[in-house]
């Protein structure tokens, strides 16, 4: 007759079901740490501007503006954490919202009206997508290489469109997007926007197959091919998925500004790529949260308006970036050490 066996040391055997513990713990045990840590980090952000300038920082029109610039920078991290977490990069995404902010504000497409300016805005920035992902996907370019080269003709077309002039939007439809009384509930629509592109993109990334397939195709091509995934179809839909991101961004700024610019979206893309990284996105690929890349949004934006109402150089708040975005990288290079 065999004797029982004993559990191993270290065993779960002995803890009480999440049902037993306190709820307290239960949230805490089911939390993402580095979630937490973001959350952190803002809240402390939060207490430093409500300290430094508690009139204006504080104030209802202040917490606005923060989210609804926040919303613009905010669309287009999402599209790119989905292209980093495939191992990619997509250095033309700033260029891109350009681009479509200028073709959708020409005289021409202005006589369609509303539809006119979404329908352009979004067909370029997808048609931009298609490119960068025929070069990358079927073309066998270098990402960094393919979107650098759509940066430098993104930006010199958008140049070309305006002769250097900023194109004005009158259309009342998209100004008065722009204006508070569009607001719904205190919530500027852009801010609304935001808001379903961030749900979409975490159901994507977190409940479809698309997703899965591209945290395997970030983790590891080769074999996510053997497993039967079609890597190079799959590189072309996140960088379609990144094009379709920068024309809705695009769409957001033109409300915003009112106005279509050559300069729009200038370090765009720096901003999208640190704001995943601080998020908890690999450069490497093979893992990407889209709550941490809102969060790191979130955060750069509260810095540079606090920045801002403490007449802080703008110098200032780039250092400032660079330092938060260098530990975010030492931070993932040694949780990653501990992992192995």
């Amino acid at each position: 007759m065999t004797q029982p066996v004993s559990p191993p040391r270290g065993s779960t055997d002995k803890v009480p079901p999440m049902s037993e513990l306190p709820a307290w713990r239960t949230l805490a045990a089911r939390a993402d740490v580095r979630t937490l840590s973001l959350l952190g980090v803002l809240v402390a952000l939060i207490v430093i501007g409500g300290i430094t300038k508690p009139d204006e920082f504080l104030d209802t029109r202040n917490l606005q503006l923060v989210l609804t610039q926040a919303s613009v920078i905010g669309v287009v991290t999402v599209g790119m954490t989905f292209v980093i977490t495939s191992g990619g990069i997509d250095l033309s995404v700033g260029a891109i919202v350009a681009l479509s902010s200028v073709w959708a504000t020409t005289v021409a497409t202005q006589e369609y009206g509303f539809a006119g300016i979404l329908f352009t805005a979004v067909l370029v920035g997808v048609g931009c997508g298609l490119v960068n992902g025929l070069l990358i996907a079927y073309g066998g370019m270098v990402p960094f290489i393919a979107t650098l080269a759509m940066l430098a003709s993104a930006r010199g077309l958008a140049l070309q469109i305006t002769d250097g002039k900023t194109q004005i939007v009158t259309i009342d439809g998209i100004l008065k997007l722009g204006e508070r009384d569009s607001y719904i509930l205190g919530i500027p629509p852009l801010v609304l926007v935001f808001a379903v592109v961030t749900i979409i993109g975490w159901l994507i990334l977190n409940r479809t197959t698309f997703g899965r397939r591209t945290v395997a195709v970030g983790g590891n091509a080769e074999a996510a091919r053997l497993a039967g995934i079609d890597v190079r179809r799959q590189r072309l839909y996140l960088y379609l998925l990144s094009g379709l991101c920068c024309g809705i961004a695009a769409f957001l700024l033109i409300i915003l500004s009112g106005s279509g610019q050559n300069t729009n979206g200038n370090l765009y893309e720096l901003d999208a790529i640190a704001a995943a990284i601080i998020g908890g996105t690999l450069l490497s690929g093979g893992r990407g949260t889209i709550t941490g890349s809102v969060l790191g949004v979130l955060i750069f934006t509260t810095i540079t308006n606090i920045f801002a109402l403490n007449n802080l150089q703008s110098d200032v708040q780039q250092i400032a970036k660079g330092a938060i975005i260098v530990a975010a990288v030492l931070v993932q290079r040694r949780t990653a050490a501990h992992s192995t």
